[in-house]
């Protein structure tokens, strides 16, 4: 096959970390921490540790939201998590997710700090624990629960399927994006047909499942993931671009896309956030300034 050498699995598979590609430094086939590194602790009641991939933007558009209706117990502190460096796989990271993937929580607001892992898991947590972004109406929520899932079951497609054999392995292999860009313009679809007949995905409101959805589909129609968006044809998903602009032109959901971001401008990364000012002072740009 084009792109695609003879390849034989042998009878018992052997981890080969050469194999990895740009990624191979983050994964391996055991869990567990590599190493002792406790995890800092700010003096907001919420404690983030993440990093501003489209997983790690759904909690931080969330908390903004949060603080943007007023919810005051939702200040935070963002502590950026560097996966390339292993910091996932440190012993207080993986006490908050034995999963050793970003974004985890921590909720130090009760008696007893409690630990929430996994975006859907946090989005929900904090949904319920403020009132907000979830209906209660149980017709409403199912319907919002339902495209919170979807999307849980539907991205790694996009990321750990397409983007990663689009975009990142070391060898271009044509099976493997074909059938990975067939997904993802089928979930397209998917998403385009919903949205013709609704504003947000759950309904007239939006919700969580607009804040989990918007990092990963949004980015891609926007042109920001995986330098795909020609390849993909997004352009002919009108109404996902639609929700797409409509989404980022809340600024809640701007100022949570910096977080913990280690790309694009400078004026665009804000590493960690502590308070509310270090969208002002504390990006790249004017820490470079300041040096």
């Amino acid at each position: 096959m084009s792109g695609s050498p003879e390849y034989t699995p042998p009878k018992v598979w052997t981890w080969n970390k050469a194999n990895g590609g740009q990624f191979a430094s983050i994964n391996r086939p055991i869990a567990g921490p590599t190493h002792d590194k406790e995890l800092p602790v700010g003096r907001h009641p919420l404690q983030l540790y993440s990093l501003g991939t489209p997983n790690g933007q759904k909690v931080t558009i969330m908390l903004e939201e949060l603080l943007a209706l007023g919810h005051e117990g939702a200040e935070y502190d963002a502590w950026l998590i560097k996966i390339g460096d292993g910091d996932q796989f440190g012993s207080g990271f993986v006490a908050v997710n034995p999963n050793s993937k970003i974004p985890a929580l921590m909720d130090r607001s009760g008696p007893k700090p409690i630990r929430v892992f996994e975006s859907g898991a946090i989005l929900t947590y904090l949904a319920e624990k403020f009132g907000a972004f979830l209906p209660t109406e149980p017709a409403a929520r199912a319907e919002c629960l339902s495209w919170l899932f979807w999307q849980m079951g539907s991205a790694p497609y996009l990321g750990g399927g397409f983007g990663h054999f689009y975009a990142y392995a070391p060898t271009k292999i044509e099976y493997a994006i074909d059938r990975f860009a067939m997904e993802v313009k089928r979930q397209l679809d998917v998403l385009d047909r919903r949205l013709a007949e609704s504003e947000y995905l759950a309904g007239s409101d939006y919700t969580i499942a607009d804040i989990a959805v918007w990092p990963w589909y949004g980015g891609l129609v926007k042109g920001w993931t995986y330098g795909a968006a020609e390849f993909l044809q997004v352009e002919d998903n009108k109404n996902v671009l639609r929700w797409a602009d409509s989404i980022y032109s809340r600024p809640a959901v701007q100022r949570g896309r910096m977080v913990n971001r280690l790309s694009g401008e400078p004026s665009s990364q804000l590493h960690e956030r502590h308070d509310a000012s270090d969208f002002d002072t504390r990006t790249q740009d004017k820490l470079a300034a300041a040096e």
